[in-house]
């Protein structure tokens, strides 16, 4: 069965997470939603000042028909996603349903704020180390604990969309598309 997943994009959002994490999950087949937070939805300007238009607004009512949540990091698009309750109760939401819940760079602060990473092992930017009290932060590009995947930085995208693809689709599917995108897996 396919598999639906969804990107959320706020204004400050890092835009090579995002977009990596996007064209490499619809590759493998999935079905991806890019979901806009915030106050104006219909074109996000990301961190580096590029442009998106997503294909639509989060609605939390519509939580239900993804099998995933990705939280690209960006440090003004992670302030937008940390203060929308409807985020941060679909992290909950998803994580007690056995969803996977993704989160790269200053992303895994949602994850904090949410109250999901006592006991976890996880990964963030390095930069925003300190900002962690609960769980064990570690130094590796991904993470994955149970259905949590964490990672570090733009640098990471690609293995943080594999780790996704290599779940939601099979490992052999995600060792196809490193070989086309000649990525190390």
């Amino acid at each position: 069965m396919k598999k639906n997943v969804c990107v959320w994009v706020a204004d400050g959002s890092e835009e090579m997470e995002a977009v990596i994490c996007v064209d490499v999950l619809r590759r493998a087949g999935i079905s991806v939603f890019v979901a806009g937070v915030g106050e104006d939805t219909r074109m996000i300007t990301t961190s580096r000042g590029v442009r998106i238009a997503p294909d639509g607004a989060w609605d939390p009512g519509e939580a239900s028909r993804f099998d995933a949540i990705v939280i690209p990091g960006g440090i003004g698009g992670t302030e937008i996603l940390r203060q929308d309750e409807s985020v941060l109760q679909a992290v909950r939401d998803f994580l007690q349903a056995g969803k996977v819940v993704a989160a790269i760079c200053a992303g895994p602060m949602v994850l904090r704020d949410a109250g999901v990473l006592s006991g976890r092992t996880f990964t963030s930017n390095p930069s925003v180390r300190d900002e962690f009290a609960d769980g064990t932060w570690v130094d590796q590009p991904v993470a994955e604990d149970g259905n949590m995947v964490t990672s570090q930085a733009p640098g990471t995208a690609f293995a943080f969309a594999l780790a996704l693809v290599r779940r939601l689709a099979s490992p052999d599917t995600a060792t196809q598309i490193a070989g086309g995108l000649r990525v190390p897996i």
